[in-house]
């Protein structure tokens, strides 16, 4: 389970404090709108560790047996020699008791990250890798192949599953400002997805990005059908390939999944950033 979802469970044994940080003045380990969930006997989530974070921890179970439900107050922590931590910074949490889940939905809209729509063309094993790695990931991934019986059961929490043949029709109802990969087993599905992108994007310009998985070999090719298919240079340019961040070695799936993995948390914070 998530975070999320083991807080929903741990509401079942009893309240439960929130540990909210609402604003940093300085360096930090976390930033606002990190959070934990503290019982007696149980930690969710995080606050950024060490002396900061046992601190907190003993500030919220305080204010649990208090038993001050629907209360809150707000604590600042000075992340200096009182706290053996060096960041030199401070930290202002809120505390806040919750005792059950109509409580909990209240609080849900600050505590629930903003998140980003995925869209993820292909079911193999480097798809697969990928939703693992962005399961808790502030993402909604939409996974779309063309195949029977590629997709896990059960589907993990925030990915939607579609079954679409051709496959490119997907292209069409996705959300505005998805961030789509294309790595489907065939690379003349990967062409039909990403030419179908690229008219979208000439029309509605609402795909901030393009990222298709390949060799420089496989590009190469795909450039010069690209340019044969009328597409500009221009709009070539707006896809991204290979896909993930420099630098780190290795093919194994999962190793691509961690690459691609940040890369989209990189062009989240740009999404988020130019709201």
């Amino acid at each position: 389970m998530n975070d999320w979802e083991c807080l929903h469970a741990a509401l079942a044994q009893g309240p439960v404090c929130l540990v909210e940080v609402t604003a940093i003045q300085g360096s930090a380990p976390r930033g606002p709108g990190a959070w934990m969930a503290v019982q007696e006997n149980a930690l969710i989530g995080t606050i950024g560790g060490g002396h900061l974070e046992w601190e907190a921890t003993r500030l919220a179970r305080e204010w649990v047996q208090q038993g001050l439900q629907g209360h809150s107050r707000t604590h600042r922590l000075a992340l200096g020699p009182s706290l053996g931590q060096c960041c030199g910074g401070a930290v202002d949490i809120r505390l806040s008791v919750v005792a059950h889940q109509a409580a909990l939905e209240a609080v849900a809209a600050r505590l629930q990250q903003v998140r980003v729509p995925v869209a993820l063309f292909g079911a193999g094993h480097v798809g697969h890798a990928l939703v693992r790695v962005l399961q808790p990931l502030p993402f909604t991934v939409h996974w779309v192949d063309s195949r029977d019986g590629v997709f896990p059961s059960p589907v993990p929490a925030h990915v939607f599953c579609e079954h679409s043949s051709p496959v490119q029709d997907a292209v069409r109802d996705l959300p505005a400002h998805s961030l789509v990969l294309v790595m489907s087993f065939s690379h003349a599905e990967d062409l039909d997805v990403v030419c179908a992108c690229l008219r979208r994007q000439r029309t509605q310009g609402d795909m901030p990005f393009l990222g298709l998985i390949g060799s420089a070999t496989k590009w190469a090719v795909f450039q010069r059908r690209l340019l044969e298919r009328g597409f500009t240079q221009a709009e070539i340019a707006h896809i991204t390939c290979p896909i993930g961040v420099a630098g780190v070695p290795g093919k194994e799936p999962e190793v691509i999944a961690i690459a691609v993995a940040a890369q989209l948390l990189q062009q989240r914070q740009q999404q988020l950033s130019s709201r």
